[in-house]
């Protein structure tokens, strides 16, 4: 288990940008694989952007490809996820994830171990 808390919601209009982080509280952060995920009122949590351990891989859901961009940074222990082109869809809260384990669906979020409290995002139109 690792401690993870995201920052960098708030209300943004359509068409703008927003970056949101993720502070991993611990020393070995290299081995975990982090993903970001949203849940909007009344609808399951869905996968946004995962990003292997040394940062070499990333996965983006079709919604998001070409808009948004996730990274890391190894040595301060966190993650990122760059939201350009917003829409008012995409208005959730937004989790950070990690887990360990190679896993083939990395898009299914019972594979992570660790969860954020989330941030909220607000897209207006």
């Amino acid at each position: 288990q690792v401690h993870l808390v995201e920052s960098g919601g708030g209300l943004v209009q359509a068409g703008g940008s927003q970056r949101l982080s993720c502070a991993a509280s611990t020393r070995t952060f290299t081995i975990y694989h982090m993903g970001w995920f949203r849940q909007a009122p009344g609808k399951e949590r869905e996968f946004v952007a995962a990003i292997s351990r040394s940062a070499g891989v990333t996965y983006y859901a079709d919604s998001v490809k070409g808009r948004f961009t996730i990274s890391r940074d190894n040595a301060k222990q966190a993650v990122y996820l760059q939201m350009n082109s917003l829409k008012p869809e995409d208005t959730a809260v937004y989790y950070c994830a990690a887990r360990e384990r190679p896993v083939s669906n990395i898009a299914n979020p019972e594979n992570y171990h660790s969860w954020g409290q989330g941030t909220q995002v607000t897209v207006s139109s």
